[in-house]
């Protein structure tokens, strides 16, 4: 499982698949989480805009990535 650190108190979906380099442009995370394959915390998330904070898990392709505080 990846890490994402949080700069932030919170990351939206669309910037941490970016940051994440799951996604190579907002376009493609907006179509990825329109069309359903984006889970958060196990389940489908279908909000882009969804705020995930520290020890939230996002899931695309196979991939998972959980969020943590930084240090």
């Amino acid at each position: 499982m990846e890490k994402l650190t949080l700069k932030d108190e919170y990351i939206k979906l669309g910037q941490a698949l970016k940051a994440a380099g799951l996604v190579e442009s907002g376009v493609e995370a907006k179509y990825a989480v329109q069309d359903g394959l984006v889970y958060v915390n196990g389940e489908v998330e279908l909000r882009r805009g969804r705020k995930l904070y520290d020890k939230d898990v996002f899931t695309y392709q196979g991939n998972q990535v959980r969020i943590e505080e930084s240090v």
